[in-house]
C-alpha cells in the first residue's frame, strides 16, 4: 500500500506546521493555498492556489489527495456534503465541523449536552437584546454566529440600540452574559474515525486585544478535580460531535468550574506549546487522526511549557532580533511563519519549557516581544531555575 496524500484546505500558518509533521510521518502533503506566497505555501512540497468557497476547485483538488483537512473553518457546509457524496473522505466532517463554524449551532449543542454553557440567546431585534439584558444583566457580549475569529465579530454592549448596525447586516446574532471569571482556560483533544481519543493537560491562556497571546501548559493551579472534569467533558464533546482530528474547547474559569467559550475544529493557538512542550504535538496528531493512525501519546515532557505569541508591531526587521533571542536562550526554540509585518498579526511564538512556569514564561515573552520590538531590553534580568 503506498502512503497516503493528505490535503489541507487553507495555507495559513497551522498548515504550514502540519508540513514538518507529514513528512516525518512519509505522508503526502498537499495544500490548497489562497495565493501562492502563503505561509504554509512557503513550506509544503506541493501547492495548488484556489478559492476554499469555490466548489470546482475544491472537487478538482479533492481528486488529487486521498483526504481532505482544514487550517481554518471557513469553508461551507454545503461544499463539504458534496466532496462527501462524492466519495471523499473529509476530516472532520460538516457535521461535526459546524459548531465551530456556527457559534449558535454549538450554544445549543452544548446546552443539550449538559455541559456549562454561559447564559446566551438568538438575536434578531433590538427588543430581543434588550429583553436578555434585563434578565442577565448589561453590558452583554455580543457575536456574529459565523466568521469571527480573534476578537473579529464581538462587541460588548449595553442597550439593543447599540445593536441595531449588526443586526441590518447579519439576521441573527449571539447574546452571551458577560462571565465573571478568574482567567481562561482550553484543553485540546484528538479523536481518530476509529473512536481512539487523547487529551492533553489543560492550559491557561491570556488573550490580548481578543487574540491568544500566551499559554501556559499544564495550567498553573488548576485544580485537579477540575482538570478532570474538563477533560472528561472534552472528551463528550469529541464523541458526541463525532470529531476527527483535534479539536480545541476554550473555557472560562469561574469559582464554581467552567464555562465554554468557544470550540476549534483544527490545530488551534493554545495548542502550539505541544509543538516542543509534549511527546506527540497537535500537528503530528492531527495528522495521525484523519488518517485513523494510532494516536501518539499526548503527555507533556517536562513540569512547565509557556507559548507566547508574537504579535506584529511597529519594528519591521524582525531577523536582527530573532538573531539575538536564539543566542541569549539557546533553550527557546522560535516558530515564524513567514508573513510580513502588521500590528497586531500572528508573526510566530516561542515555546520555552522547563521545571517553573513563571520562569519559563517570563523567558518566552522577552523573546517573543523582543523580536516584534515591543520590548527593547536585549539583557533581561531573569531566574535560570527552568
Amino acid at each position: 500500500m503506498s502512503f497516503p496524500v493528505i490535503g489541507v484546505i487553507g495555507g495559513g500558518q497551522l498548515a504550514r506546521m502540519m508540513a514538518p509533521a507529514a513528512e516525518a510521518l512519509g505522508v503526502g502533503f498537499h495544500v490548497l493555498a489562497e495565493s501562492a506566497d502563503s505561509s504554509a505555501a512557503q513550506v509544503a512540497g506541493r501547492v495548488t492556489v484556489g478559492d476554499h468557497t469555490d466548489l470546482a476547485a475544491l472537487e478538482a483538488f479533492a481528486a488529487e489527495v486521498d483526504v481532505i483537512t482544514f487550517d481554518h473553518e471557513h469553508v461551507p457546509p454545503e461544499h463539504l456534503r458534496a466532496l462527501q457524496a462524492a466519495g471523499h473522505a473529509v476530516h472532520p466532517g460538516p457535521d461535526a465541523l459546524i459548531h465551530a463554524q456556527d457559534k449558535i449551532v454549538m450554544r445549543r449543542r452544548m446546552d443539550t449536552l449538559g455541559l456549562p454553557n454561559p447564559r446566551w440567546a438568538e438575536i434578531t431585534s433590538p427588543a430581543d437584546l434588550d429583553r436578555f439584558g434585563a434578565e442577565v444583566g448589561f453590558p452583554v457580549v455580543l457575536k456574529t454566529p459565523r466568521g469571527g475569529y480573534d476578537g473579529h465579530g464581538v462587541r460588548v454592549v449595553s442597550s439593543g440600540a447599540e445593536a441595531e448596525e449588526w443586526l441590518a447586516a447579519h439576521p441573527a446574532l449571539l447574546a452571551e452574559e458577560k462571565v465573571d471569571f478568574s482567567r481562561e482556560l482550553a484543553v485540546m483533544v484528538a479523536r481518530s474515525p476509529m473512536g481512539q481519543t487523547a487529551v492533553w493537560p489543560v492550559v491557561a491562556t491570556y488573550q490580548q486585544d481578543g487574540v491568544c497571546k500566551e499559554a501556559v501548559a499544564p495550567a498553573p493551579g488548576l485544580d485537579p478535580e477540575l482538570a478532570r472534569r474538563i477533560t472528561a467533558d472534552v472528551l463528550t464533546v469529541a464523541g458526541a460531535l463525532g470529531v476527527t482530528g483535534v479539536m480545541a474547547m476554550e473555557m472560562f474559569e469561574t469559582p464554581d468550574g467552567y464555562r465554554v467559550n468557544e470550540l476549534a475544529m483544527r490545530p488551534h493557538n493554545t495548542g502550539h506549546w505541544t509543538q516542543d512542550g509534549s511527546v506527540t504535538s497537535q500537528f503530528e496528531q492531527h495528522l495521525r487522526a484523519v488518517l485513523d493512525l494510532p494516536l501518539g501519546d499526548p503527555s507533556a515532557r517536562t513540569a512547565a511549557t509557556a507559548m507566547v505569541n508574537v504579535l506584529g508591531a511597529d519594528q519591521e526587521d524582525l531577523y536582527r532580533a530573532y538573531f539575538h533571542v536564539l543566542a541569549h536562550d539557546p533553550q527557546a526554540k522560535v516558530h515564524m511563519y513567514g508573513k510580513s509585518v502588521r500590528p497586531g498579526r500572528k508573526l510566530g511564538h516561542v515555546n520555552v519549557s522547563g521545571d517553573n512556569a513563571d520562569s519559563v514564561l517570563a523567558r518566552a515573552r522577552h523573546a517573543a516581544d523582543f523580536i516584534a520590538g515591543t520590548d527593547t531590553n536585549p539583557h533581561p534580568d531573569r531566574e535560570d531555575t527552568a
